[in-house]
């Protein structure tokens, strides 16, 4: 049978309005009682009832947040700066995994809903977001990251991603490279494009140069080696010669397909460049040049914008920057020298 706030209240000798004042405002409360509270608490082995004082308050103590891939290191790093902001805020982060699929999505955000959270970091996984509609005018906080949207009011934190692309190409095209392939995943996604079109503004500034576009279905390790062992299977002649892939796990398959398999070498035949510069990029078979995003700081700053939306909502004021987007950093290894 489950120890109830009675039961504390009777082991300490206490109201159970005392017991309360130790679970919530141990300030109100002397140290002498409160150590009997706390000693009843630890004998009895009791464990408060967070979700009932979550329906009282209206409110819990954490914060949902939604990531498209959970097999990405970017990823995690961004997690890893949303829990280290949450922490300090005194909140935990519960974490969802929409794998790309707005329903899986949708899901997670109506189960935050029902949990109560104070608000939702948001990675969408694609660029509709007609359903998100509800969630926010129903009263729940978002606070979108990794992405940014034009109109709407949404707070968003993000990287400059056609910056990101150009700073790739460009310094493809300064290394003398020419024939140029942006290996990627689906255009529908707003990452993606963006890059590509950073890619094109880079190309079209330097003459004789081209840029193929090798769509794959996913941004993933095994889609990487697939288009890998498709472009090195071509005549020498008809491959590109140098590669920006749309981000590192792209370009992990594709050195595996080029080094492990076809004999294609980095970066003699085609130099490489990838994008996010996740931990083990500098420990490839060839280390990994990358376009660097500060993934633990977008989630950080996500958490600090939605504590902001929630003081805000709470003072009727909104003075803070809504919108923040960083620079990506250029980290050039050796699979792009030469």
């Amino acid at each position: 049978m489950a120890v109830g706030v009675k039961d504390v209240a009777a082991a300490a000798g206490v109201s159970v309005g005392t017991v309360s004042n130790v679970l919530n405002q141990p300030d109100r409360v002397s140290a002498r009682t409160a150590e009997r509270v706390q000693k009843a608490i630890r004998e009895l082995g009791f464990v408060r009832n967070d979700a009932a004082r979550q329906l009282r308050a209206g409110r819990s103590r954490s914060i949902g947040l939604v990531i498209p891939d959970i097999g990405n290191p970017f990823f995690a790093e961004v997690a890893r700066g949303a829990e280290d902001r949450a922490a300090e805020a005194g909140m935990t982060v519960l974490l969802g995994n929409s794998d790309e699929s707005d329903v899986r999505q949708e899901a997670h955000l109506e189960l935050f809903q029902e949990q109560r959270v104070n608000g939702v970091l948001l990675t969408p996984a694609s660029d509709d977001l007609s359903s998100l509609r509800r969630f926010t005018d129903a009263g729940m906080p978002v606070v979108l990251v990794d992405h940014e949207v034009d109109e709407g009011g949404i707070p968003s934190v993000s990287v400059d991603d056609v910056e990101g692309g150009r700073l790739a190409v460009k310094h493809l095209l300064d290394a003398g490279r020419r024939r140029i392939a942006y290996v990627s995943g689906p255009r529908s996604v707003r990452q993606v494009a963006e890059r590509l079109q950073g890619a094109q503004a880079a190309v079209a500034e330097v003459p004789g140069a081209t840029l193929e576009v090798v769509e794959q279905a996913s941004l993933t390790v095994l889609q990487g080696r697939a288009a890998g062992e498709a472009l090195a299977a071509r005549a020498e002649q008809d491959r590109p010669d140098a590669v920006f892939a749309a981000n590192d796990l792209i370009a992990v398959g594709l050195l595996q397909a080029f080094s492990f398999a076809s004999g294609v070498r980095v970066p003699e035949d085609i130099a490489m460049i990838g994008y996010d510069d996740i931990d083990f990029a500098s420990a490839t078979v060839v280390p990994l040049s990358s376009v660097r995003q500060p993934a633990r700081l977008l989630g950080r700053t996500g958490v600090e914008l939605l504590l902001k939306e929630l003081d805000s909502a709470t003072q009727d004021s909104a003075d803070h920057d809504r919108r923040v987007r960083f620079q990506p950093e250029l980290v050039v290894r050796d699979s792009s020298r030469g």
